[in-house]
């Protein structure tokens, strides 16, 4: 075949900076995505651009600060993803040279995703293979990042050739990248309870069709096997829950707290739905719901860091690419 291949891993984004008007462009963006808040745009673009982005901007910075690179000049999150895509992108080029080029975007902020997408064409990529960093489906995660590229290549006059990677919450390569960062974590360590704690999303949602909660299952049902652990000792729980509405449930900070308070005194905490370490992760993990399990009787919490970009996980994301380059390049 001639021209290039292209890989394009695509992360949900970050803001800017962490001052008032970086964080109210980055919450618009997000915010304003009706696969997020599936409200009428008459109806919630008021509330919105009125009372949430009148204060919550101060509040998302402040907690950003807490977790913000100041020596890199970045978010967890942007920093690692650049990481992740230089290492696949040593990987790829070990194998097959320039016919590859690895790039990343950011469904929000920065770079977006029709930017890198015209770049990547004008380099001379007629194959795409598109890769939303979420290994289990969701609208708001998977859906809308491909819309997002879908909305690119409307405006563009020669299109490649366009693979999209599927969710890959029972991958084996991604269960094992799991259960070693557990490992690797915790050495010797046996905590009497691990809670996998997934991104919570309305279950109004799940309702509808959505397939993210049960996806979200079957990963801790193979990782409990991989770890040999029974249900009782590897519980599923669901966090950042946003609004009035009911969400996924359990909640995870009620859940760790109920926990404490049933004599439950040593947890550890991984989320294995967030390819790399955010604030979802960092502050809210770390930070909220330690404090809901030490304030009802817990004693010792250990949070296991996201992938990242630790040897298994690049080893995951590279045997997944190539599994989806098959018949485009060897």
């Amino acid at each position: 075949m001639t021209g290039r291949t292209g890989i394009l891993i695509a992360n949900l984004g970050t803001p800017d900076g962490t001052d008032y008007w970086s964080m109210r462009r980055y919450l618009s963006e997000f915010l304003s995505d009706r696969r997020v808040v599936d409200m009428a745009p008459w109806k919630w673009q008021p509330l919105l651009q009125g009372v949430i982005l009148t204060t919550r901007p101060s509040r998302s910075g402040a907690n950003y600060r807490k977790i913000w690179d100041n020596e890199r000049g970045g978010s967890p999150l942007k920093l690692i993803t650049e990481d992740q895509t230089a290492a696949l992108r040593a990987r790829m080029q070990a194998r097959f040279g320039d016919a590859v080029q690895v790039e990343y975007a950011m469904r929000y902020g920065k770079p977006p995703i029709r930017a890198v997408l015209r770049g990547m064409l004008a380099a001379g990529c007629e194959r795409l293979l598109f890769f939303p960093l979420y290994p289990q489906y969701a609208g708001a995660t998977t859906a809308t990042a491909n819309d997002q590229l879908f909305r690119a290549l409307m405006r563009e006059v020669a299109q490649p050739a366009l693979r999209i990677v599927p969710a890959y919450y029972d991958h084996p390569l991604y269960i094992k990248a799991l259960a070693a960062s557990v490992g690797a974590a915790l050495g010797e360590r046996r905590p009497e309870v691990l809670v996998a704690s997934y991104h919570g999303m309305p279950e109004s949602y799940r309702a509808a069709g959505d397939p993210y909660y049960d996806q979200c299952i079957e990963t801790s049902r193979l990782l409990s096997a991989a770890l040999g652990l029974d249900e009782a000792r590897l519980i599923t729980s669901f966090q950042s829950r946003f609004g009035r509405a009911e969400w996924l449930k359990p909640y995870t900070v009620e859940e760790v707290a109920r926990l404490a308070r049933e004599g439950v005194r040593d947890i550890a905490v991984l989320a294995p739905g967030f390819a790399a370490d955010c604030l979802e992760t960092l502050e809210e993990i770390n930070g909220e719901i330690r404090e809901a399990f030490e304030a009802a009787g817990g004693a010792r919490f250990a949070y296991i860091p996201a992938l990242n970009d630790d040897p298994a996980h690049l080893d995951m994301l590279e045997g997944i690419v190539l599994e989806n380059l098959q018949g485009w390049i060897s």
